[in-house]
């Protein structure tokens, strides 16, 4: 398991909306991350439409620390990533989101990853700090995520190599015991044969095999047995009239 000081930061570089930030905090804390770093942003800090954005995440937004350069921010950082679509004539490796995540738990030291205000991205600057560039395959003729939807990008792909339960999912049950099964399809046969569906007689067997196969083929539940049960009920009884 990944120790605080193994756990990638985030450094939004002088993001420009609270709501923004709210949102990538959100955005980080979804898939694990929880120390955000952020500078110089332009309404200071905190915003308080940060806070609603974040929708439950206000550990990270808590934990947040302000610093006045992007220098400041990574000092500690032996990793930089820069996120950027544009190389900015800056020459350094360029990869994928995924496979920088794949490279960060290979690594001694601190990795960040560095993100740009949202009208202009990371400036020469910033990129020139980092050791590699991390661009996402995306739409040459519109390459425009916001920043929220960029912290997500890397958020998801840094999830994949770290020790995070999956969401709780509905429980598989096992198919129904055969005496349920038997039932069903009795049930079936019992409201189908008045109606002659199981003529005429020299198709009967037939008929009721292939009933069986339909009937025996998904591996209902004993929930969905039972729903199949009550819907057959349901449809012998005769209509009452409302009133």
């Amino acid at each position: 398991m990944a120790t605080e000081t193994q756990t990638p930061v985030i450094v939004l570089v002088r993001p420009q909306l609270g709501e923004n930030i709210g949102k990538s905090a959100r955005a980080m804390l979804n898939f694990g991350l929880a120390e955000l770093r952020l500078v110089a942003p332009r309404d200071g800090w905190p915003n308080p439409s940060a806070g609603p954005a974040a929708a439950g995440a206000d550990v990270v937004l808590q934990r947040a620390q302000v610093y006045g350069t992007t220098g400041e921010a990574v000092a500690d950082c032996a990793h930089v990533y820069a996120t950027t679509v544009r190389k900015r004539g800056v020459t350094k490796p360029v990869m994928t989101p995924e496979e920088a995540a794949r490279s960060v738990p290979l690594q001694a030291g601190r990795s960040a990853f560095l993100f740009g205000p949202e009208r202009s991205g990371l400036e020469s600057e910033d990129v020139a700090l980092a050791r590699s560039i991390v661009t996402a395959p995306i739409n040459p003729e519109f390459g425009s995520l916001n920043l929220a939807q960029a912290v997500i990008l890397i958020a998801y792909e840094l999830s994949k190599h770290r020790e995070l339960s999956m969401p709780t999912v509905e429980e598989v049950l096992p198919p129904a015991p055969q005496e349920q099964l038997e039932g069903l399809i009795q049930h079936f046969e019992t409201l189908l044969e008045p109606k002659r569906y199981f003529h005429p007689e020299g198709r009967r067997e037939m008929t009721r095999r292939n009933l069986r196969s339909v009937l025996t083929k998904p591996g209902w539940n004993h929930l969905e047995v039972r729903t199949l049960r009550g819907v057959l009920s349901h449809l012998d009884k005769p209509l009452r009239e409302d009133g």
